[in-house]
């Protein structure tokens, strides 16, 4: 059975299998005409179980059901192709609609990737086992679109929606002031640090990141429902400890590139990860995310100027050879 948070506002677990997030958090909130749920899980069969289950014990109908997705990643917005029925509106982003809109795939992600030292021999394992491309919407709904400051109104709940762009480009957040509750999704955790990549020399997701954390430590909060792990109520604190995470990572990097010039590939297999074994034993996978957030550090650095590129690509931005793949120096 679900559990209850609040009056008429439920948590379903939802497992994610061979993922270290383990599960999704599923917000549920009942209201006497329509019914909100935030968040779905991965598109898989254990994932769909679960959800209707969690569903089908709340006496939720579908048909009168809205969705709220908080980001575009497939752990939390996979199902709800699988989930929606004609009479729904799905809640989004402008920023994350209009990525998976332009979608091409993974290509881009992969040049990028390879110009910053990941192997080409990985590369493609990395992508295959990308639960973004494994498990994601079997299509793209009609979303509607929400944006900062916009409002949800269902049952006894009156949510306003909190653009906290970092974790990707458009998450938001909903929070309810008269109850002083933050959904969150993916921007702050309470026991693990939200992954923060960047694959695209136009963006700085950390800058975005730490601006987001200072906009949500404004809000008057008692109590976060993050979309993994458990539920916790030191917001402020919690924050500051992101911050500061941030701040160390940061140091670290701007260490590991002392005196050298190296990809960003080579710094992330240098730096501290809480897996064990060394960086030659980590799934590639991991190493794609880790990858992902070692760039997001440098972009963060090279913009403040605290580091820049040593390495050379060509006037027309194609690497033409191994040379040419971008380093960092401090």
């Amino acid at each position: 059975m679900p559990d209850e948070i609040c009056r008429n506002l439920y948590r379903i677990e939802v497992p994610l299998p061979d993922s270290p997030l383990k599960s999704l958090n599923s917000y549920v909130i009942k209201g006497k005409d329509r019914n909100l749920v935030i968040d779905t899980g991965f598109n898989r069969k254990t994932c769909l179980a679960a959800m209707q289950t969690g569903l089908s014990d709340l006496g939720i109908d579908l048909s009168r059901t809205d969705f709220f997705i908080t980001h575009l990643h497939a752990d939390h917005f996979g199902l709800v192709s699988r989930l929606a029925t004609q009479t729904s509106q799905i809640f989004f982003s402008r920023p994350d609609a209009e990525i998976m809109e332009s979608w091409e795939g993974f290509e881009p992600m992969i040049a990028y990737a390879g110009k910053h030292g990941f192997p080409e021999n990985e590369l493609r394992t990395a992508i295959e086992q990308h639960p973004g491309n494994k498990f994601g919407s079997d299509w793209v709904p009609a979303f509607h679109i929400l944006a900062d400051g916009d409002r949800i109104d269902v049952g006894d709940y009156g949510f306003e929606c909190v653009a906290t762009p970092g974790h990707t480009l458009g998450h938001t957040c909903l929070y309810e002031p008269g109850r002083r509750l933050l959904i969150a999704g993916d921007h702050i955790l309470g026991d693990i640090t939200p992954n923060i990549q960047c694959w695209s020399d136009t963006e700085n997701p950390l800058r975005l990141y730490l601006d987001s954390l200072d906009k949500v430590r404004r809000l008057a909060v008692d109590l976060v429902l993050p979309g993994h792990r458990s539920l916790f109520s030191n917001c402020t604190q919690r924050i500051q400890e992101l911050k500061e995470h941030h701040e160390r990572r940061l140091d670290e990097v701007q260490k590991i590139l002392d005196g050298s010039s190296l990809t960003a590939y080579a710094v992330a297999s240098r730096m501290t990860w809480d897996i064990r074994g060394s960086w030659d034993e980590f799934p590639v996978a991991q190493k794609w995310f880790a990858t992902g957030e070692a760039i997001s550090h440098l972009r963060y650095l090279e913009e403040e100027g605290s580091i820049w590129r040593t390495g050379g690509v060509s006037d027309d931005g194609a690497d033409r050879t191994k040379k040419d793949m971008v380093r960092f120096s401090a």
